[in-house]
């Protein structure tokens, strides 16, 4: 997906998620040498089904301002020219005006719940909550191996930028069913609101309100078949951001692991390894996404939680981080790891990288050998083996 930003220096922009093409990053034992990094290019994939288009021309504000938020109309330019001016464009997945209007361009298609002919996986839709439209899918294995054996339970958290997406679109329905049936878990789909319409908090809270629904077991597959003293949280690009905000508020219930699969974190300056041009197309889209409720730009400790000391109270004793190493995002998403393997934390966090994949490549080709090796690594995560 490539992005175009208006007004300011122009970058080139490829399509895959958000930086320049990645340095491998350091294995546990630091030995290896970082490549020399490639002339920036911004690649994106909030929509899995997008592939890369080619290259692509964006303009990116460049000032001392780091905070994100939309650049000042040029002199000159009427109200009426300004709102309708597209600010930032993704292809195939959105559209985002100065006066605050989205176009969502990724396909609407939704399926229904039911029986899933290729794995047997039985999916159904629950309503938590009529006023806000907050509802989760739940799927459940068909290879119960005693009928009174319980599950773990895997609440998943859909990416999409808080901007697109939904636990009942095709990508992330095939995804479910997929887990559910290699890990051997009851898994619950997370549908929450999107900004702008619903700016942030309100993903989080969703999020908070179907974890707390699902611990409690009130749902008959949840009670009948989930073992709710085995709960994960898991998801990829902002749910695997949306995930981590879950393991650090108060109040929760126990959770025994975390699988944050490519997770979209950033900051206000880039780290090693990914462009300026990075930080500053996610402050953007992030103060599009909060409305003003951001603190510190991209260094809201929401999206940059690198340096906060709440990762000394992760609520879980065990995590997985994933990337891929064409994945733009690789080089804060080792950071991230490297930040809770040396916080306070006394759990167990554990790190896998695949070679030559991009961001959350494991959505748009499930058959791949990597993918494969992926939802292996997963599953022996969940079962701790």
């Amino acid at each position: 997906m490539a992005t175009t930003i208006r007004s300011g220096v122009t970058i080139t922009i490829c399509t895959a998620w958000a930086a320049i093409r990645p340095c491998r990053r350091l294995p546990l034992d630091r030995t290896r040498r970082l490549l020399q990094l490639q002339p920036p290019y911004l690649s994106t994939a909030f929509s899995p089904q997008v592939r890369c288009q080619g290259v692509w021309r964006s303009r990116v504000r460049c000032t001392s301002d780091t905070s994100g938020a939309p650049p000042v109309t040029a002199p000159g330019t009427s109200d009426a020219a300004a709102a309708d001016e597209v600010l930032l464009e993704a292809p195939g997945s959105f559209r985002i005006y100065r006066s605050g209007k989205i176009d969502r361009l990724n396909d609407p298609t939704i399926l229904p719940a039911g029986v899933d002919e290729a794995t047997g996986v039985a999916s159904k839709d629950v309503v938590l909550d009529a006023g806000t439209g907050l509802s989760v899918r739940l799927y459940l294995p068909n290879k119960l191996q005693d009928a009174s054996a319980k599950l773990p339970v895997v609440v998943y958290f859909h990416g999409g930028a808080f901007l697109i997406g939904s636990a009942r679109d095709p990508t992330y329905h095939k995804y479910l069913n997929a887990l559910a049936s290699a890990a051997g878990v009851l898994a619950v789909s997370v549908d929450y609101r999107l900004a702008p319409e619903h700016p942030l908090p309100a993903a989080y809270d969703d999020s908070w309100a179907a974890l707390r629904w699902v611990a409690s077991a009130q749902d008959e597959w949840i009670a009948d078949h989930g073992n709710a003293s085995r709960l994960f949280v898991a998801g990829d690009s902002a749910g695997a951001n949306i995930a981590h905000e879950m393991l650090v508020r108060d109040g929760g219930p126990r959770i025994e692991g975390a699988v944050l699969l490519h997770p979209w974190f950033s900051g206000n300056a880039a780290i090693e390894g990914e462009p300026p041009a990075a930080a500053r197309v996610t402050g953007l889209l992030w103060s599009y996404a909060c409305r003003g409720s951001a603190a510190g730009g991209a260094d809201d400790p929401r999206m940059n939680p690198l340096a906060s000391p709440a990762l000394e109270r992760l609520a879980c004793a065990r995590m997985l981080v994933t990337t891929g190493l064409e994945d733009g995002l690789a080089a804060r998403n080792r950071a991230y790891y490297d930040a809770v393997a040396a916080s306070g934390w006394r759990g167990r966090a554990a790190w896998l990288e695949l070679e030559g994949e991009g961001h959350v490549f494991f959505l748009g080709k499930l058959e791949c050998d990597n993918a494969k090796r992926l939802m292996d690594r997963v599953a022996a995560f969940i079962a701790d083996a």
